[in-house]
């Protein structure tokens, strides 16, 4: 599976799955085995299993080879055996390993798949295990590891990340007396400029070509949901926000097709030229580069308006684990400042998940990137330290439930208030964590 494959789309397990899992350990965190600290400054020795989910390849094989090599050179009594999984089915996998009880020692999982786990408690409470670890790492990358509804702790480190920014067509905005230095950097000002620009061209340059999804609630400051992991982003804040975008799609500046089954995505009508604007990772510059190579040239990009999204992959150390220290030990030196600086240099368009190292892989990436990607890596990463990831429990069904509610209320069929009020209702109805 590719990186940003796995980033923008990882499963989240189903509440039967979680439930199911929850059975064959006994249930409960109070089933994981006596926590506290780890003490890691005796002598390590053992076997540690080490599984990464599809990164055994042509790219990657070299960089974990060396890296388990330098740290068994360091320890010279451990031995880390290195097993990877395919790419689909991995989320079934993880289950099927720990309803057996053979998960590895130390594993990759995005925060969503780690749930049915930390649930079960099968995943170790790294910020118990190993206090102050915190400030080693993002913000926000610590965060998604450390809000599991009724569980306190800390359950994964971050490993690597990626987020979006905002990429514009100055070609068609100059003619507007829109500059770069014009571009908004909130969500309002981006839809106000959009119906004043709809308004002077009649309707033939458009900035919105998407859903007001939940991550555009999240961007904008909307509380999506309270201690208790309810749903409760049916406020006048996000009335507000989605009575915009009616407004906006009233305007002109929204294609219809966007809110129809038959949408291919902002960032495709941003390639053929039907909008002005799109979202994207720093990667969407090769596609203009091979699709769109002239819209390269008028193209530039931007910070996500308002709070950046967050997509996080990290590692978690078991539980169940018979080497807790080499586990703990090997798990912190995967994702240490060095090592994931020299991973994320050869995942380009990725961010190391440590609180600093982000400025080494730009400076040393940027030779071999188009000047337009390498421009909004570097955009991509000033933003990291306050992105913020979804939380766990918003689902793919919640998310194509809420796009068909909100469609209704962009195109007026019903109000704001209503549609929010059924979607709320709906993401609680199906809350995954309970």
């Amino acid at each position: 599976m590719k990186l940003s494959t796995r980033l923008g789309k990882a499963a989240v397990l189903a509440a039967a799955g979680a439930l199911a899992l929850s059975g064959c350990t006994g249930g409960g965190v109070e089933d994981a085995s006596e926590g506290g600290p780890i003490d890691l400054s005796g002598d390590l020795s053992g076997t540690v299993k080490f599984q990464t989910w599809s990164l055994k390849n042509e790219k990657f094989t070299p960089y974990f080879e060396d890296l388990i090599a330098a740290f068994e050179a360091e320890h010279p009594d451990v031995t880390v055996e290195w097993i990877d999984q395919p790419g689909e089915g991995y989320s079934d996998k993880i289950l099927s390993q720990a309803g057996s009880g053979t998960l590895p020692d130390v594993l990759n999982l995005p925060p969503d798949i780690a749930f049915p786990l930390v649930q079960a408690g099968q995943l170790l409470d790294l910020a118990e295990a190993h206090p102050g670890l915190e400030e080693q790492y993002n913000a926000g990358g610590w965060d998604a590891y450390s809000r599991y509804t009724g569980v306190e702790g800390t359950y994964g480190l971050p490993w690597y990340l990626g987020s979006d920014v905002s990429w514009w067509d100055l070609g068609k905005l100059e003619p507007y007396g829109v500059t770069q230095a014009d571009l908004p950097t909130t969500v309002e000002g981006w839809l106000d400029l959009a119906e004043r620009v709809a308004a002077e061209s009649d309707g033939e340059v458009m900035l919105v070509s998407s859903m007001p999804t939940v991550d555009v609630f999240l961007a904008n400051g909307v509380e999506l949901m309270d201690e208790d992991g309810a749903f409760v982003f049916n406020t006048p804040e996000a009335v507000a926000l989605v009575q915009a975008y009616a407004d906006a799609y009233a305007a002109g500046a929204m294609p219809a097709e966007a809110l129809t089954g038959s949408y291919a995505g902002n960032a495709q009508m941003y390639l053929q030229g039907q909008v002005a604007y799109t979202s994207g990772g720093p990667g969407f510059a090769g596609d203009l580069a091979t699709q769109a190579p002239s819209l390269l040239e008028t193209s530039v990009a931007t910070p996500r308006a308002g709070v950046p999204p967050l997509y996080v992959q990290g590692l978690n150390v078991a539980s169940t684990s018979e080497n807790k220290p080499a586990a703990l030990a090997f798990a912190e030196y995967v994702t240490n400042q060095e090592n994931q600086v020299a991973f994320t240099t050869l995942a380009a368009g990725f961010a190391p998940g440590t609180a600093e190292g982000a400025d080494e892989v730009a400076a040393a990436v940027a030779a071999d990137m188009d000047p337009a990607q390498a421009a909004a890596l570097n955009v991509m990463f000033d933003a990291l330290g306050g992105a913020q990831a979804m939380p766990f429990q918003w689902t793919g069904a919640m998310t194509d439930y809420a796009t068909q509610q909100l469609a209704l209320a962009v195109r007026g069929d019903t109000t704001a208030q209503e549609a929010l009020d059924d979607i709320v209702a709906y993401a609680n109805d199906n809350r995954i964590d309970q």
